[in-house]
């Protein structure tokens, strides 16, 4: 068996081939760019660069420099290697960045560190300190202009506000003159604020502090979202005045006399003589019914009468009634029907009106109702009564009430307007005249 020597040789040259082919495109590429590579170059005043120049130049820009006492260079080929410590990371950056830029500088070997000493990482704050304090000496002056300026700018304001007359007399109530008179002085300060500012040359602070406040306002509004809605409420129902003081409303299902509005609630005094309060939200949100409005108030009652009575009769006896009474009003006029005929009984309906302002709408129908009563029974018309068959053998004997006949009606009594209530609210309203009333005497205003 013959030995083939150069079998192998062939065999490594081949793949070594191979090898120098696969790697040529890395060889090919350019090597990355050293991370302190100069971005720009700062003269040395030579034509030739060097070492020496480039460590003369960084000594010279070290010593212009605070904080880089303890800082030493040493410049090979180009390469510049620092070590010592400085007083924090910004100003190891700030050395490296100048360094880089020296020309003829190849690369920056930084190995500074920063120092641990308290006294000297605490001298920069003090220095700081030191400046911004003889700063604000220097700025006194001009910052005592800028706070005069303030207050003569927001005391024109409040002297505005508070001596001139002429607040009340644009405003329909003392409720919304106040409300001017606090946006005036809000409008006051601001442009004391502005002024102020632009003498300081800050005027960019006060955008910052007016986004800050919208922010806060923002968040403050939605955290007090029902305050807020009940005083806009306020400040609609005391413009419109749906109701005046005294006048009997309904609102939601709560009845009562309206004793005075305030810019929280409303208050009402019920027909027991009960403080009934609901806030301002509710009522211009609510159903409000107005039975003062207008003085003419219907009122309408029914009575049952029997089967067999001639209804048309028992109707023109109970309109005659009514005709005559003293606080029933002839226009409208008095009106009444057969509403219901049932079990051998009709039940007759009546309505008539009354002038409220002069007259109490429930005396008024109370008197109505006893009064036709009376004329009907008194006109032998037969009104229903509980029946019972008795079966008896002997004869019945005729009672002396059923013979004898009903008494008289009598005359009306008095319907007049005043009652317990009306004093409840007049006490309510002389109670509270140190307070604001947002309600007009006038009454409530046609919309």
């Amino acid at each position: 068996m013959r030995h083939r020597p150069h079998q192998v040789p062939t065999i490594l040259r081949a793949a070594l081939l191979a090898a120098v082919l696969a790697c040529g495109p890395a060889w090919a590429q350019e090597p990355p760019p050293l991370p302190d590579e100069p971005a720009g170059q700062i003269g040395v005043g030579g034509a030739e660069i060097s070492d020496d120049a480039i460590a003369l130049r960084i000594l010279r820009m070290l010593r212009a420099m605070q904080g880089n006492e303890g800082v030493t260079i040493d410049v090979t080929a180009g390469v510049v290697t620092l070590r010592g410590e400085v007083v924090d990371a910004a100003a190891l950056d700030a050395l490296t960045r100048v360094v880089t830029r020296v020309e003829g500088v190849v690369a920056v070997d930084s190995r500074v560190t920063e120092t641990a000493d308290i006294a000297l990482r605490l001298a920069p704050a003090w220095e700081r300190l030191r400046v911004r304090g003889m700063r604000i000496l220097v700025n006194v002056p001009i910052f005592l202009v800028a706070v005069l300026t303030f207050g003569l700018i927001a005391g024109a304001g409040w002297l505005a506000t508070t001596r001139l007359a002429i607040w009340d007399r644009l405003a329909p109530n003392a409720f919304i003159a106040e409300i001017y008179r606090t946006v005036a002085r809000i409008g006051f300060g601001l442009a004391g604020l502005v002024v102020a500012l632009d003498i300081l040359n800050a005027t960019a602070l006060l955008g910052a502090v007016l986004g800050a406040a919208g922010v806060a306002g923002l968040a403050l509004g939605f955290a007090v979202r029902d305050t807020i809605e009940n005083f806009i409420a306020s400040i609609l129902l005391s413009l419109r005045q749906p109701f005046g003081p005294r006048d009997f409303v309904d609102i939601d299902g709560v009845q009562g006399s309206v004793a005075r509005l305030t810019s929280r609630a409303t208050i009402l005094v019920s027909p027991d003589g009960n403080q009934i309060r609901i806030p301002n939200a509710a009522v211009y949100k609510g159903t409000i019914v107005n039975f003062t409005r207008d003085p003419q108030r219907r009122f309408t009652f029914a009575l049952a009468v029997d089967g067999t009575t001639d209804l048309a009769r028992a109707l023109s006896v109970g309109t005659e009634t009514l005709d005559a009474l003293p606080f029933v009003l002839r226009d409208p006029p008095v009106s009444a029907w057969i509403a219901d005929v049932a079990d051998g009984r009709a039940t007759l309906g009546f309505a008539a009106w009354t002038d409220q302002s002069r007259f109490d709408f429930g005396k008024a129908r109370s008197e109505s109702i006893r009064l036709v009563k009376g004329a009907l029974e008194g006109a032998e018309v037969r009104l229903p009564v509980p029946a019972y068959r008795l079966v008896s053998t002997t004869e019945p004997q005729r009672s002396a009430r059923s013979a004898g006949t009903t008494p008289p009606a009598g005359a009306a009594l008095s319907v007049d307007q005043r009652s317990t209530a009306d004093e409840v609210v007049e006490r309510e309203r002389r109670a509270s005249k140190a307070q604001h009333d947002l309600l007009k005497e006038s009454g409530a205003r046609s919309e």
